[in-house]
């Protein structure tokens, strides 16, 4: 049976053959018939409503650098054009890859017309705007990643309605208001990142409806209130991060549970509360954990141990009381152990022993226990820590004794912190075996002698801080070869001698040059122009003579001098009238 529908010169009817396929029969007055099947004429609209969907995408652009578009237009099918992947099945548009483009514009509210789209993937472009409430209408959306643009508004509460939904990453945005609770129904959402936005208001308690999740990343955003205990529902949770926001409160102990954790960071809040005493038996896989900056006490748990293949313990800038578990030393995994600014030791002779057991370490990289309240001789056998160690930070606490020359050992030191203790002895002269070190930081101790010479060897060195000491005798002209130093602070010393012209011809010296509180004698060198970009030059407090030179007028980048306190002879050269940047 024929049904027209049409009239004049061009009738249409639709028939259904014997396999039961619609076709549609087009005959024109010419009685020439075109027989064409329903279903490809509905696919070619369907087609065509894709490739207008991506023309309106394309013609919102403002600004495309590297001319990634170029193939959006009618001499290739819309298939073929690049960042565009289309189903083999049907043909239909199923992904967008603009990634990396740094495209400037708006998001088009016609990606919601690209109805069979599984994947929106457009992070580091210069998108802005509001994420379009019509990406909401894409029910196949698996994917959505707009990271690290300019996007603001809020997040759009109708994603809830893309359920098939399993990657979500809006991070590194401007996005603001409240997390809406509806997106606790996107059962299988798998990976949730809204890290760096200013987002606020609470973690909703829907979340732990998220039976999917993987990874939930809320770092860097103003969110407050509480942890919901519902989040210890996520049993397939591996990545947890909820660092840099206003959240207090205790952790749920539900949390602590979930054995399936890799990582886990509360840094910057403001919780309160113990570790339970078995963390690292209900949370054996643990790889990273970040909680400093919070407000936790008692103790650190030894039960860490037990977490084999922890790589980074954190608890820095908290309250914990008490000694350093030895046991952490079996942890053969660990890289960075940072317990610095608590009040750990008892300013007692045992409060470093720990050190020895860390030997056994031989991954650690970075060793943060500064701003503590150790106390003791630093053990000599922190020589045989990792020949990997970066980082070793022991300043601010009450540490006595000399400084063990088996730091040599640790030839990758690129940090070494030992500052306002209560050392005493000479500087070991083997500190110039440390060739990578860019920085050095002994001030405020009792260290006595002269500075070695050796300490030019160290051609690296952006930091070198000696003041506050009881050092004696020349200053090393040997110094002058460490040619990268920003800072060189030499202050409140027992030194003698001239200032070397090599000391004042370090190039590099951005930051300050202070030889102040000693007793240095002879001229300022006029070498000392050659410090350019220097910002504040102390020479105060010394025997300095003869006059001030002129080529001070060089140092341009110069805010803070000071000379006064020694015998400069003459008047002020007029020169220095050309420092527009000095306050003092």
């Amino acid at each position: 049976m024929l049904s027209s529908r049409g009239g004049g010169s061009r009738r249409r009817w639709e028939r259904m053959n014997e396999n039961g396929d619609i076709h549609t029969i087009v005959a024109t007055t010419g009685a020439t018939y075109e027989v064409v099947p329903l279903s490809l004429a509905r696919a070619h609209a369907a087609n065509q409503t894709d490739q207008l969907a991506l023309l309106e995408f394309k013609h919102q652009i403002a600004d495309d650098p590297h001319e990634f578009l170029n193939s959006w237009n009618n001499s290739l099918h819309h298939c073929q054009w690049q960042g565009i992947e289309c189903g083999v099945r049907h043909g239909r548009v199923i992904g967008l890859n603009l990634s990396g483009q740094d495209i400037f514009e708006t998001i088009s509210p016609h990606l919601g017309n690209l109805s069979f789209l599984k994947f929106i993937n457009l992070p580091d472009n210069r998108f802005h705007g509001e994420i379009p409430q019509q990406i909401g209408r894409l029910p196949r959306l698996r994917l959505l990643n707009l990271t690290n643009n300019a996007l603001v508004g809020t997040v759009p509460v109708n994603l809830s309605r893309c359920l098939d939904l399993s990657f979500l990453s809006l991070k590194t945005n401007h996005l603001v208001g409240m997390i809406p609770i509806e997106l606790g129904s996107l059962k299988k959402l798998a990976s949730l990142d809204l890290a760096s936005n200013k987002i606020t208001g609470f973690i909703p308690r829907s979340f732990g409806n998220l039976s999917s999740l993987k990874v939930i990343s809320l770092t860097r955003n103003n969110i407050e209130g509480t942890m919901p205990s519902e989040l210890g529902r996520l049993k397939n949770l591996a990545f947890f991060s909820v660092a840099s926001n206003n959240l207090a409160g205790t952790i749920p102990s539900s949390l602590y549970n979930i054995s399936t954790i890799t990582e886990f960071w509360t840094t910057s809040n403001h919780f309160t509360g113990t570790l339970p005493v078995n963390i690292g038996l209900t949370l054996p896989n643990l790889k990273r954990f970040g909680f400093g900056g919070n407000n936790f006490h008692g103790e650190i748990p030894g039960s860490f141990s037990n977490a084999s293949q922890l790589q980074s313990l954190e608890p820095a800038g908290n309250k914990f009381i008490g000694q350093v578990p030895a046991s952490l030393g079996s942890l053969q995994n660990l890289k960075r152990l940072n317990i610095g600014a608590n009040l750990l030791g008892s300013n007692a002779t045992n409060d470093l022993s720990f050190i020895t057991s860390l030997s056994n370490c031989s991954n650690l990289q970075m060793l943060g226990f500064d701003s503590n309240n150790f106390g003791g001789e630093i053990p000599s056998s922190i020589g045989n820590l990792s020949v990997q160690l970066k980082g070793l930070a022991l300043g601010y606490n009450h540490i006595s004794g000399i400084i063990p020359a088996a730091i040599e050992n640790l030839d990758n030191l690129y940090d070494l912190q030992l500052e306002n203790n209560h050392l005493s002895g000479p500087i070991p002269n083997s500190f110039g075996k440390l060739h990578n070190l860019q920085e050095l930081l002994l001030k405020g101790n009792k260290l006595y002698g002269q500075i070695p010479s050796s300490l030019g060897n160290i051609t690296q060195l952006y930091t070198l801080d000696l003041s506050d000491n009881k050092l004696e005798g020349n200053i090393p002209a040997s110094i002058g070869n460490c040619e990268k130093l920003n800072q060189l602070d030499l202050s409140q010393n027992n030194l003698i001698g001239p200032i070397p012209k090599k000391i004042v011809s370090i190039f590099s010296l951005s930051i300050s040059l202070n030889v102040s509180r000693n007793w240095l004698t002879g001229s300022l060198p006029v070498e000392v122009g050659t410090l350019k970009n220097i910002n504040a030059l102390d020479v105060s407090n010394n025997r300095l003579t003869g006059s001030i030179p002129e080529t001070i007028a060089a140092c341009l980048s110069l805010e803070y001098l000071y000379i006064q306190g020694n015998f400069f002879q003459g008047t002020v050269p007029l020169a220095l009238a050309a420092l527009k940047g000095i306050r003092e």
